[in-house]
């Protein structure tokens, strides 16, 4: 005779076999990259700058999702936030290269500089994965902050 807990692990059990597995599955992609960036975007506007830096520096808050993070420049090339890693707020990366040469930093102040949004395409080290794969940010500019998200792509 069938419990009602057998029959509820038997549907779970059912549904899981059901859901297709992928490599993929956890990857975030562009969609998810700008919901995250708007979603900081609206939050700066209702709690102000400080606020705001102190939820994107948070590596446990509402701003990491997976491996998306929001990650903010000020237009001078400095880090104000970036939630994958706290410890590098302040530090002055307006000439930061991927391993391609490609400036990254630099690509999104000008690109940002003339329309309020861009995507950045580079090269970056995978840490989860330990490899070197291709990545794209989307940012926006708002005020004198650049805010963006990165993810890795198939390319």
């Amino acid at each position: 005779m069938l419990t009602a807990r057998r029959i509820g692990l038997a549907a779970c059990l059912a549904l899981l076999v059901a859901l297709p597995v992928s490599a993929e599955t956890d990857r975030a992609g562009p969609e998810k990259a700008m919901a995250l960036v708007a979603r900081a975007v609206t939050y700066l506007k209702a709690h102000g700058k400080d606020g705001a830096a102190k939820a994107f520096n948070d590596p446990k808050g509402q701003f990491v999702e997976g491996e998306l993070y929001i990650f903010v420049l000020g237009t001078d090339g400095r880090y104000v936030a970036y939630g994958a890693d706290p410890m590098l707020v302040g530090a002055d990366v307006r000439d930061l290269k991927d391993a391609e040469g490609t400036p990254i930093v630099q690509q999104m102040i000008d690109r940002t500089a003339s329309k309020p949004d861009a995507m950045v395409e580079y090269v970056w080290l995978n840490r989860p994965e330990n490899k070197v794969e291709h990545k794209r940010s989307y940012v926006i500019r708002e005020g004198d902050w650049i805010i963006g998200a990165g993810y890795y792509t198939a390319d």
